[in-house]
């Protein structure tokens, strides 16, 4: 059976359906989008490579790298190759410019800011900041390069709004390879979590926002959670499961007969939790779904944990969110929201699973992972270049209502976001039917 003929694979498509005319617009609205950012760029022939590397990125181009969209718009490849790689334009002006334009289309004073870090695997090591660690898209140790991003979600919409490559400290105190791969002399070593502090810092400078949600390797830094409580902002943080925690409110017997009793011991947050009785947990109610509402069930408890060094952290209120599967899954997070209801902070939560949407789009739609540059300053222009790629998708979905494009027809330079669309859709069509994806 072809797959499009499959029962579940119809509606799909039938819902990613669009007239022609509204794709052909699509064109029109990619040149005023890239209008916006032109003006940051020096001179006229970079304005004319932005331009062609945005409408490549949005084209049904297998890999979008700077050779094949070159050769699709009938230029020569080396021009682009510099322009990306190497090229005199500042990336943090187009970084702050993206920035007001999600601010002005989605802003709201409730947003989540999501942090989450990648993997890229490379070879060989001469490509900045290489090295052999771990790779959350493989699953393991290997050669690759790691960036750490930053996603904001508000109720009309989400989008990914920065990134910074992550330096190894072996890469920021070697001077040869620094200089090899263009390192600038401000830069020094600094853990993922304080990358993602200045990316967030950067961003709240123009973007409303009133959460910070992230996984276990940001949660469980807790100078980190200090650091968002002294900016006043409400983090729901993952951490992992053998995180040492106890219950302040919780005594055990005094050590010598008559004396005071004395605070519980730190045990595994997972150990914890399954000593908990039933009636701790509540049934609660995220979002309706494709199948149905989604309910999980959440347990809160105030704690405290065990720092770095030894030292007891502050009272902080444990939130544990678990599915309500056959074979359920289980998050343990920190949050210093002590009077947020359970369906808030679940909620506030489950946006953390957004940023991994969009670096899946990204790297599937707009070659946010199709590079070839070994620089600092060419890592930083590409993601800059995709991330303007992606958030153009982001507003056509919003224009669209949530649908999809579809367009009959060869990929070429005048189908954007169609194309784009279209393969998105036929990419989750081939999952709910069970099939490999010519698209991937």
């Amino acid at each position: 059976m072809d797959i499009l003929d499959h029962p579940d694979a119809q509606p799909l498509l039938q819902d990613a359906e669009l007239s022609p005319e509204a794709v052909r617009s699509c064109a029109g609205r990619l040149e005023a989008f890239v209008a916006r950012y032109l003006a940051l760029f020096y001179r006229d022939e970079q304005r004319q490579h932005a331009r062609t590397v945005l409408r490549g990125k949005l084209t049904g181009l297998q890999r979008k790298t700077t050779e094949p969209i070159a050769t699709q718009a009938g230029q020569q490849r080396r021009p682009l190759q510099l322009f990306v790689g190497a090229g005199g334009w500042e990336d943090r002006p187009l970084g702050r410019a993206l920035a007001r334009h999600v601010t002005e289309e989605i802003g709201d004073g409730q947003g989540v800011f999501i942090l989450d870090s990648s993997g890229f695997a490379k070879k060989g090591t001469a490509s900045c900041g290489v090295a052999r660690q771990w790779c959350g898209r493989l699953g393991k140790l290997d050669n690759c390069q790691v960036g750490v991003f930053l996603a904001y979600a508000a109720p009309r919409g989400q989008a990914l709004l920065d990134a910074r490559l992550y330096l190894p400290e072996d890469w920021a105190l070697d001077p040869h390879r620094r200089e090899q791969t263009h390192v600038p002399e401000e830069v020094t070593f600094a853990e993922k979590w304080r990358l993602g502090l200045t990316l967030l810092d950067q961003a709240r400078e123009v973007v409303p926002g009133r959460w910070v949600v992230g996984d276990d390797e940001f949660g469980r830094c807790s100078e980190l959670r200090a650091t968002l409580r002294l900016r006043r902002l409400q983090y729901v943080l993952d951490v992992p499961c053998n995180t040492s925690v106890r219950d302040p409110a919780q005594r055990r017997p005094a050590a010598t007969p008559g004396g005071r009793p004395r605070l519980p011991a730190f045990e595994r947050v997972d150990q914890w939790v399954a000593r908990q009785p039933a009636g701790r947990w509540r049934r609660v109610e995220l979002r309706d779904g494709q199948k149905g509402p989604q309910v999980v069930r959440v347990l809160l408890a105030t704690v405290q944990t065990k720092e770095e060094g030894g030292h007891v952290g502050p009272r902080e209120r444990l939130v544990v969110i678990r599915t309500c599967e056959k074979k359920p899954r289980t998050w343990y997070a920190l949050s210093n929201a002590r009077q947020e209801r359970r369906r808030v902070l679940a909620q506030v939560h489950g946006q953390r699973h957004g940023i991994e949407e969009l670096l899946e789009e990204g790297k599937g739609e707009v070659g946010l992972s199709h590079y070839e540059v070994r620089s600092w300053i060419g890592w930083h222009h590409h993601m800059t270049l995709s991330l303007l790629a992606l958030w153009f998708l982001q507003l056509e979905r919003l224009r669209l209502g949530g649908k999809n494009a579809r367009r009959d027809g060869a990929p070429g330079t005048g189908d954007l976001h169609g194309v784009a669309a279209a393969t998105a859709a036929q990419r989750r069509a081939d999952r709910r039917c069970g099939q490999p994806s010519a698209a991937a």
